[in-house]
């Protein structure tokens, strides 16, 4: 016999269960733990990575401005005759 052959011969003996709300809510729970220990292991490194972005970025707007400031620079030379 084959796998799924088993898994429905397995699946066909046993009785159908009514499903009730204190099932669907262990269920939920169980999932909702796993969720909020994926998001608390990766929320730090996120905010790193966003801190590194906004920092560069800033870094990156004054060197342009500086650089663009230099080009419209006037110079003015008064010479005494």
């Amino acid at each position: 016999m084959s796998r799924k052959s088993k898994a429905k011969a397995k699946a066909s003996q046993t009785p159908p269960k009514h499903i009730t709300r204190s099932d669907i809510e262990a269920k939920f729970g169980e999932l909702r733990g796993e969720v909020d220990e994926r998001a608390q292991a990766v929320k730090v490194p996120a905010i790193a990575v966003a801190a590194g972005a906004v920092v560069l970025t800033l870094v990156a707007a004054y060197w342009l401005g500086k650089r663009k400031g230099k080009k419209r620079q006037l110079v003015l030379e008064i010479r005494r005759i």
